[in-house]
């Protein structure tokens, strides 16, 4: 798990990590049933203290977002549907919000930005599909 902490930020640390936890679970960088990083382990490699992790842990297991295996580990839930979709349109709608307030610094209107992400979003399929017959080709 990649999850990094911003002391400076104002957001207490258990939190930081639980809300890197949940945005890797609603991109699905990680994956229902798949096992989180130890406590202790997360402990060292972020240096704070073992009682941070088991805070975010503990969050994160009374939201549904992990579940504990008694001597086994803790894993991400299997139920995310409703979490993972709450979460997936509360981080677009952060990020919407960052760019609606540019796209006003920059005096674009909202049918002008909405045709440039109409445009950009073709532009992405067809890179997309590009890559997928690329891919193809390799497997081959």
């Amino acid at each position: 798990m990649n999850i990094t902490i911003n002391t400076k930020d104002g957001v207490p640390i258990y939190r930081q990590i639980a809300n890197q936890i949940r945005y890797m679970v609603a991109s699905k960088l990680l994956q229902p049933g798949e096992e989180i990083t130890a406590v202790r382990t997360l402990a060292l490699a972020l240096n704070v203290t073992p009682n941070t992790v088991v805070k975010a842990y503990d969050e994160l297991e009374s939201s549904g977002v992990i579940f504990k295996r008694r001597g086994a580990g803790t894993y991400i839930s299997d139920e995310q549907s409703p979490l993972a979709e709450r979460e997936r349109r509360r981080i677009i709608a952060a990020r919407i919000d960052t760019l609606l307030a540019e796209a006003h610094q920059l005096d674009f209107n909202a049918d002008d930005l909405l045709d440039l992400i109409k445009e950009r979003q073709l532009q992405l399929g067809k890179k997309k599909q590009t890559q997928n017959k690329e891919s193809e080709k390799i497997d081959e």
